[in-house]
Order: C-alpha cells, then structure tokens, then sequence
C-alpha cells in the first residue's frame, strides 16, 4: 500500500484522502492537511514513484487510482482532494470507483491533456551528482537555472543521507506522455465535485468546462484569487476555507 501520513483522529466525518502532484509528496499537504485535522481525520499519501511509496515500472493514471483505492478499501470511504497529476489520478479513482468518493476536489487541473512537459526538469534533477553532493546548496547549484521556489520544491525529495532521489526520474522521465494525458475512461462521476483553480494558472480554462461535466455532471468551478498553479502553497488559507466548505456541504 502507499506510504500515508495520517493527521487527526478518525471521527463521525468522512476522512479527507490528500494526493499530491508530480514530484511531490505527502508533506507538501502538510499545512492544510494539520488544519483540515483539527476535526476529521486526514490520510495523505506518496504517490507510486514518489516519497516513501514503491517504485514501479509504470506511471499511469488506471495503476495510481488502483493505488488509492486500496488505501480507501483500508480506511473507508472518503471525501477526496486532489492536486495535479494527484488530481487526474483522484478524477480516475471517482469514475472507475465511485463507491470510493463521497465528494471530490480537484486543485488546478483538468480532464485533457496537456502540451507542455517535466522533462526538463528531470534532466535537472538527473545533473546532481549524488556521489559528490554534502548539502541542499551544493544539489542546487548543480541543477542550474531553477528559480528558487522550484529548486526548494526539488529538494524536498532529496536524501542526503542516502544520497538518492525519493523519485523515480527514470520511469517518469519514460512516462511523462502519459502523465500529462488523460486516458479514455467510461462511465462518469455523480457526485459532488468541486474543480478549484488558482486565477493565475492557466491550467483551468473556460475551455475545458465542458470536459468537465461530461464526466462530472454535479461540478462547481471556483477560483482563487491571486493563485497560481501552487495553489495551496501560495493561498493555503483560502483553499483550507474553500476544501472545509465544500466538503462539510
């Protein structure tokens, strides 16, 4: 099963299942996950290939919904918020088990695939000479041009001590066409289902509305002002206040 971070106590609320994005982890969630936590129980988790979760020879969204849904089978039904590539992985998990959901989040991103890609990034990561590094400053003097915020996002999954990446830039690195994609899936979500966006991202636009709700007919949109693709990590009190209203309907 995923590695998961477990914050609060479980309690006569749904549990809220946090899933991260590409290059991510379960930490990154930590400040919304400790608020949310206050009175339900939360369950973050690493994604396969990420964190302290197993490595596997693919990375595609029917195996990391396959994932989450063992952990709901553990836990039990949930409330479900997530981020990115976490949320195409969250949107798989409520069309192919529904049971699964009760309500559903997706923080900045839509049901379609996208043109731009990580690769580049992964070609970063794969510069640092894991043999030679002895701090985070030295990692990032040899990844080059990345502006701070992004090295600092990096880093989180590096292990000095190990001297590895928590990562698997290799199957990533193979999979990334298929990361950014959206695979065909039948059937459709008719739950509550709330698509969060950061005003400044373009990674949910008007055009993709009717992607949507062709799969998730009960969807509201809603903006965060002043919010980029972060999201949660440049307003993290605005999405607390949006995630706890809507999952407390």
């Amino acid at each position: 099963m995923l590695n998961t971070i477990l914050t609060g106590e479980p309690s006569d609320r749904p549990p809220l299942l946090i899933v991260h994005g590409l290059f991510g982890s379960a930490r990154n969630w930590g400040v919304i996950a400790r608020r949310i936590g206050t009175d339900r129980q939360v369950i973050s988790v690493d994604m396969r290939n990420h964190g302290d979760s197993h490595w596997t020879e693919s990375h595609d969204y029917f195996g990391m919904a396959e994932d989450l849904a063992e952990v709901l089978e553990h836990h039990g039904r949930a409330d479900v918020l997530g981020h990115s590539m976490g949320g195409k992985a969250s949107m798989v998990l409520a069309l192919t088990r529904p049971d699964l959901v009760r309500r559903l989040i997706v923080a900045d991103i839509a049901p379609v695939g996208y043109g731009h890609d990580q690769l580049d990034n992964i070609r970063k990561m794969k510069q640092v000479d894991l043999e030679k590094i002895a701090s985070r400053a030295e990692a990032t003097e040899m990844m080059g041009d990345l502006e701070a915020a992004t090295a600092a996002f990096f880093l989180q999954s590096l292990d000095l001590q190990e001297k590895r990446w928590k990562l698997n830039l290799d199957v990533l690195e193979r999979d990334m066409e298929t990361i950014l994609g959206f695979p065909e899936v039948e059937g459709r979500f008719d739950g509550p289902a709330l698509f969060l966006s950061g005003a400044k991202s373009s990674y949910v636009t008007p055009a993709h509305h009717a992607a949507v709700e062709a799969l998730f007919p009960e969807a509201v949109m809603e903006e965060i002002a002043g919010a980029g693709h972060w999201l949660h990590a440049e307003k993290p009190r605005e999405v607390e206040a949006a995630v706890r209203g809507f999952i407390e309907g």
